[in-house]
């Protein structure tokens, strides 16, 4: 079962030139195994655990009268269950999920470059486990340092891709900042350009190119509506409503709809947008962008 590079990543080790500069050193906050600097280290997520996928969505966009626990007929029950989960979520009953029709999980492994979800081992073998085609997202926080870094940390913990037919390319989730400024202080150019310093790194770390996981609401506003990313990168859309709506820009079809963020056991319901054979298209990595 894969679960590759999960440990931390090598760390370089930095000296002071004076015993000023090693007292100033010494006075900040340690950066842990991953991080880039120690000044990045200093910018912990404040609550990484109320970061789930779609967390800011509900707020900013609200919902939709007509969204519920399934897609109403308009999408049918067409295409494959599946789930996301996070830390917020504890231990995940697997197998009945399994038994109620949930047939893939997306689960967040980071946030950042200093938070790795401490559920993560029970929530990603487990679903596994249970016979699930399984996935890694990271929560990225733009403002805290380069996209290449976060996408590093990322494959180191727990993202990373294997062509077993169960593993999904890692997600990048892109959605309102939980902390401050939406665009997390970003124009639209500073933007693009950091979502690509992801994709490219994340692409040489995994040997995959990343799904990108975004609202077509944040994506007009931070990006400028970008196009850039519809070819190469599979979208993850949120709406919580009775249809997936307008897309981003550069996208002609979404690969995942998140419809709902509420629900038991486990909030977060998406649908695969193909079959289950086509899911496992893109697991393995070849012809994934029919």
């Amino acid at each position: 079962m894969p679960l590759r590079r999960s440990g931390p990543a090598r760390r370089k080790v930095a000296t002071a030139g004076t015993l000023v500069s090693l007292l100033s050193v010494l006075a900040l906050p340690l950066a842990l195994p991953g991080s880039a600097t120690a000044t990045d280290a200093a910018k912990r997520p404040a609550h990484p655990d109320a970061d789930w996928m779609g967390s800011t969505i509900a707020l900013h966009e609200g919902v939709d009268r007509a969204g519920g626990i399934e897609p109403r007929a308009s999408y049918g029950r067409r295409g494959v269950a599946g789930v996301d989960v996070s830390s917020h979520n504890h231990k995940v009953g697997w197998w009945s999920l399994r038994r109620s029709g949930v047939r893939f999980a997306y689960v967040k492994a980071t946030e950042g470059t200093n938070y790795t979800n401490p559920y993560f081992t029970q929530q990603y073998r487990g679903s596994y486990n249970a016979g699930m085609i399984h996935g890694a997202y990271h929560f990225a926080l733009p403002d805290h340092s380069s996209g290449a870094t976060q996408a590093r940390f990322f494959a180191n913990h727990g993202g990373d891709w294997s062509r077993d037919g169960r593993t999904l390319p890692g997600a990048l989730d892109m959605e309102y900042n939980p902390y401050g400024a939406t665009c997390y202080g970003k124009s639209a150019k500073g933007m693009i350009s950091w979502i690509h310093d992801f994709v490219r790194t994340y692409r040489e770390e995994a040997g995959r190119d990343p799904v990108i996981y975004t609202s077509t609401n944040w994506w007009k506003r931070c990006t400028g509506n970008s196009g850039k990313f519809g070819r190469n990168n599979p979208l993850w859309i949120p709406r919580y409503g009775s249809s997936v709506g307008a897309l981003p820009g550069g996208w002609r079809y979404h690969s995942i709809w998140q419809h709902t963020s509420h629900g038991h056991p486990v909030g977060d319901r998406n649908r695969f947008n193909g079959s289950y054979s086509r899911l496992k298209v893109l697991a393995y990595g070849e012809d994934d962008d029919d």
